[in-house]
């Protein structure tokens, strides 16, 4: 077993243990709060990580103590042999916990071979339980097919928790609230909302169309209360649960609420670019260090130097806040 290097720690004095890995950036939907219509210009395929290259680094992130692995895209489900990548980084000595964020479309293909490669815990992406008004905000018809692969993945118990993720959009979101309520109700999924952030790749947010965490659980209350769960050490979300006990819900307020202060995240594009922050305008470099032939120790200087000038938080809704260049698909959810 490789010796343990010294943990991952930023300036601000943060120990670093989530990466968040973005394994393509190609999409079979298109969401409004995401892509444009008519989609982006795809990376070629010789500039996005081999899955050895991806191993490597969540390897070398291991050793310095980044145990927490999120698999992302894009839609990770569309890069040919992904369960293969799953597998690969499951075997990785140090991590402790592997998760898959996906949109479900080919979720009811994979879940077996996700489970038999190791995934442990998924977050599905399902903006409304309504057939017309899911093609409203993904532009594809795939609802039907979504549960479907919804379904599938909870039906293997070694997978848990399966959250169900909701951008929540004012003037769309409100009419989502009780049938999803319903759904946490009478399932074990942990529903959550995340407030709609500046990733969008046409650059149309606006604060007036965040639909607040504070304003959705008012929206909740009137109709089921609920009651708020001890919070984990860098939680993204704050967790209810319902009054009588029956299911749960989270939201993720990273505008109105953000949680910047304990962040133990860093994220890797699917072309090797480390981002510090969801909201960086700077990147470093991984790809070209990792095929030019660097040692571990070399590239472990590469990553604690970057990590080491992590922003202290975003700025999203203040005066002179930048929105990054790369759309949410392109950074990784």
């Amino acid at each position: 077993m490789t010796p343990p290097r010294q943990p991952l720690v930023d300036g601000h004095g943060r120990l670093i243990e989530d990466v968040r890995v973005s394994v393509t950036d190609r999409c079979n939907f298109r969401c409004q709060y995401c892509m444009p219509a008519d989609g982006l210009p795809w990376l070629a395929r010789e500039e996005v990580l081999t899955f050895e290259e991806i191993a490597r680094l969540v390897r070398l992130l291991a050793e310095m103590g980044v145990g927490d692995v999120r698999l992302t895209g894009g839609e990770p489900l569309v890069r040919r042999d992904f369960p293969v990548l799953l597998g690969m980084i499951a075997a990785i000595d140090g991590i402790r916990d592997l998760a898959l964020t996906t949109n479900g479309y080919l979720l009811d293909r994979d879940a077996e071979a996700l489970v038999a490669a190791g995934l442990r815990r998924i977050n599905v992406s399902i903006d409304s339980l309504q057939r017309d008004r899911f093609f409203r905000i993904t532009r594809r018809d795939a609802l039907p097919r979504v549960l479907r692969g919804l379904e599938a993945i909870a039906r293997h118990p070694e997978v848990r928790p399966v959250k169900v993720n909701a951008v929540a959009i004012r003037g769309f979101t409100e009419d989502e609230v009780v049938p999803f309520c319903e759904l946490a109700r009478s399932s074990d999924y942990q529903v959550r909302f995340i407030e709609f952030m500046p990733l969008d790749a046409d650059h149309a947010w606006s604060r007036d169309a965040v639909l607040t965490g504070a304003e959705l659980r008012e929206l909740i209350g009137a109709v089921y209360p609920i009651e708020e769960l001890p919070r984990e050490p860098s939680a993204t979300a704050r967790v209810f649960r319902f009054g009588d006990g029956r299911g749960e819900i989270g939201f993720v307020d990273p505008v109105s609420d953000p949680f910047c202060a304990d962040c133990n995240r860093i994220r890797l594009t699917a072309e090797g670019k480390l981002r510090t922050c969801l909201f960086s305008l700077h990147e470093t470099d991984l790809r070209e260090p990792l095929r030019s032939g660097v040692s571990d120790d070399e590239l472990e200087g590469i990553l604690r130097d970057a990590v080491w000038r992590k922003e202290l938080k975003h700025h999203v809704g203040e005066a002179g806040f930048r929105q990054p260049a790369r759309s949410m698909s392109a950074i990784g959810g």
